[in-house]
């Protein structure tokens, strides 16, 4: 999971003019980069950590055990401006492996770079090679950007509830 890049492919004539967008998976040595952006994700959603470290903590176990792909995205002259993080689970339904884009975030910076659209995409891509089912994700109900994209991606509005259960 070491520093593999992909170049943002499909560009519209729009995209031609924003700056190469690469993606890499991000591996032990990522982890503060990556850390950084999940802190500016967990801001975002209005989550307070008490413990200023537990989000590096975090992505670091996740990222030591194999137990989720962090996906980087770099623009030149910006930096690491985004992450996403997809953990793998199962479909029940469909009997396969299925992939959860649990956290998809760009950095004030990188925004209306591309960055975003290139981590989605590269995410897509690696489960079609993976040979998952789908991806599923969730996302805020007023979050009509990320929306957007996601429509614009070929993800659809599902018709279920989703409830959840806080343990605490």
């Amino acid at each position: 999971m070491n520093g593999q890049a992909a170049q943002r492919d499909g560009r519209s004539p729009a995209e031609d003019s924003a700056p190469v967008v690469s993606v890499r998976a991000a591996g032990e040595a990522d982890v503060e980069a990556a850390a950084v952006l999940f802190r500016g994700y967990l801001d975002f959603y209005e989550v307070d950590v008490e413990d200023p470290d537990a989000p590096r903590a975090f992505l670091a176990e996740r990222i030591a055990k194999d137990e989720s792909l962090v996906l980087l995205a770099d623009v030149p002259e910006a930096g690491t401006v985004g992450f996403a993080q997809v953990y793998r689970g199962f479909s029940s339904l469909s009997l396969r492996t299925a992939w959860v884009l649990n956290d998809l975030y760009v950095a004030p910076a990188g925004r209306r770079t591309g960055a975003g659209r290139a981590l989605l995409r590269e995410v897509l891509r690696r489960a079609r090679e993976a040979g998952v089912s789908g991806v599923q994700l969730e996302t805020a109900y007023d979050n009509s950007v990320a929306q957007g994209l996601y429509e614009a991606e070929g993800f659809v509005r599902e018709e279920f509830h989703v409830y959840f259960h806080d343990l605490g």
